[in-house]
């Protein structure tokens, strides 16, 4: 009787344990779904993309994340709540602020329009659905279902594919609108229960003839990273009584990018040369600020590298060579700018050029019961090359007299086999089996 309670309890405990993990796997996925699928509109450029780029402004932790609006699908149903719709369930409440003047616009015309979606992580998809705001809708009040023509504009099934990570749907936006609406951009997934909601801030008019007013300078332009070639430059956002599109960077005035965000790497530039940089702020009707502050930048002077590491030291032999190999280690040369590699030498001849982060390689192809002399020299981007290490000496040993270890044999404990030079024993009575090779099954051979 006391047998059987304790195989009860074993019993019992193993389930608990089986049920624990395989919970734990069940949860793991369903994160990993949770996780793994991500992204947002930026064309025309959503109210969460325009904080990531800087040009909405007090935005809060969506502008680290713009991917991450993430709420319950089957919108207008179900999906986030009232009031919460821009920030998909109230995670990012920054983007819930609803008033007339507070989200700068993108200009578009009704009519074919084409939504563009970065996904920072593809995913199986059910539909990608586009509602846009009623003719009378209140844009100083929070985002509701009220404030939306529930019916999509438009629909696209996608029937559980897999979209590429650059996705976009050409719809036909509806006549009837003028100035400032809203769009939703809803991203149904298939194989979960969420979708990604985007709010796209829109200002009916196209090109809109009447905006005269240019941005704001763009302010505290700053040179960061410079090298021989480049310099990273960033900014400020600029604002705009509409919205700021873009900025235009300037070298000298020459215009070399126009970019979205507010930062920017200026290449193919001249070492040990001067230059000075602008940045001017457009917007949608063509308006353009006057220019940031200047920066002045030089180049670094290409450096001429004629110094040769230090030799590796400490070099010695790893373990006991074996009939074909030896394992050789060694301690990290210096150099005035890096160590790109190490070459590992059999006598005078070069056998091996490792990366300039290992410190170990292994000589095999060696004859059995013969001795060699290993030495290692470091080499920089420059190809300088270092003066030799210490010479080792070492002697493969003899070669083994065991038959070669083979799968579908049954070994007995204390059988002795050879395997790729190397001697084994057999330490439990097995039948092998492909990929029971002795160096990967400890349990079955030690080495002899």
């Amino acid at each position: 009787m006391n047998t059987l309670r304790l195989n009860n309890t074993m019993l019992n405990k193993a389930l608990v344990t089986f049920g624990a993990a395989a919970v734990a796997i069940i949860c793991m996925m369903l994160f990993a779904d949770k996780a793994l699928a991500h992204g947002y509109v930026d064309g025309p450029s959503s109210r969460a993309y325009l904080c990531k780029t800087g040009q909405n402004t007090d935005c809060g932790a969506i502008v680290y994340e713009p991917q991450s609006l993430e709420a319950p699908k089957g919108f207008p149903q179900a999906g986030p709540a009232d009031g919460k719709i821009a920030s998909a369930g109230g995670a990012f409440p920054k983007l819930d602020e609803q008033s007339a003047t507070r989200w700068s616009k993108v200009n578009i015309n009704p009519g074919q329009v084409t939504f563009h979606w970065t996904l920072t992580a593809n995913h199986a998809t059910a539909s990608w659905k586009y509602y846009l705001t009623k003719p009378n809708w209140n844009p100083n009040e929070p985002l509701s279902r009220n404030s939306f023509d529930l019916t999509p504009f438009c629909s696209v099934d996608y029937n559980g594919a897999k979209p590429p990570k650059d996705y976009s749907d050409t719809c036909n936006v509806p006549s009837g609108r003028t100035g400032y609406h809203v769009i939703l951009a809803v991203w149904e997934v298939a194989d979960t229960a969420n979708a990604f909601y985007n709010v796209i801030d829109v200002n009916f008019g196209g090109s809109n003839p009447a905006d005269t007013q240019a941005p704001t300078a763009p302010t505290s332009l700053a040179a960061g990273n410079t090298t021989s070639t480049s310099v990273a430059l960033s900014w400020n956002a600029a604002t705009d009584n509409v919205g700021v599109t873009g900025y235009n960077v300037y070298n000298g005035s020459t215009l070399v990018a126009t970019v979205p965000g507010l930062s920017y790497t200026v290449n193919g530039l001249t070492s040990n040369t001067a230059y000075t940089f602008t940045v001017k702020a457009v917007d949608a009707a063509g308006n353009v600020s006057t220019a940031s502050n200047a920066v002045n930048v030089t180049t670094s002077a290409v450096q001429v590298d004629n110094q040769a590491p230090t030799a590796p030291t400490g070099l010695h032999v790893m373990g006991t060579p074996t009939a074909s190999s030896v394992n050789l280690m060694w301690s990290a040369s210096t150099d005035n700018v890096g160590v790109t590699g190490y070459q590992v030498f059999n006598g005078s001849t070069l056998v091996a050029t490792v990366s300039g982060t290992t410190l170990e390689y292994t000589v095999t192809g060696l004859n059995a019961s013969t001795s060699y002399t290993f030495t290692v020299k470091a080499i920089d981007a420059a190809g300088n090359v270092s003066a030799a290490s210490n010479a080792i000496s070492a002697t493969t040993a003899a070669a083994s007299t065991a038959p070669a270890w083979a799968a579908g044999v049954a070994y007995t404990a204390g059988t002795v086999v050879s395997y790729n030079g190397v001697t084994y024993e057999c330490v439990q009575p097995h039948t092998s089996l492909a990929g029971w090779e002795p160096p990967y099954v400890a349990a079955l051979w030690k080495l002899k």
